[in-house]
């Protein structure tokens, strides 16, 4: 994890000079991610905190609607129809039989 874009860069700098193979930096609309694999083949990611999932809505509104990166717009509809419905309890469920 890193703080912001300058902190991924350290760690990017660190890795690259332990002889690791580090991606370059790849926006994900959310965050920022580098990539790179330890020696026994598993994959790493180090993404940043920002700019957070507020970057599209407010935060009172979190998970209220399905939020997609740039790249995944045009398949919205494929994407809408293949996931599973999510059912959120109501205050008075969740509170039932405890």
């Amino acid at each position: 994890r890193a703080t912001n874009d300058a902190h991924e860069l350290d760690w990017r700098e660190v890795l690259v000079k332990s002889g690791r193979n580090v991606t370059p930096v790849i926006e994900r609309k959310y965050f920022r991610s580098i990539y790179f694999r330890e020696p026994g083949g598993v994959l790493f990611e180090i993404a940043t905190d920002q700019p957070g999932f507020t970057v599209d809505e407010p935060a009172d509104a979190l998970g209220s609607s399905l939020q997609l990166p740039p790249q995944y717009e045009g398949r919205r509809e494929n994407l809408k129809f293949n996931l599973p419905p999510i059912v959120v309890p109501t205050t008075a469920a969740r509170g039932a039989g405890h």
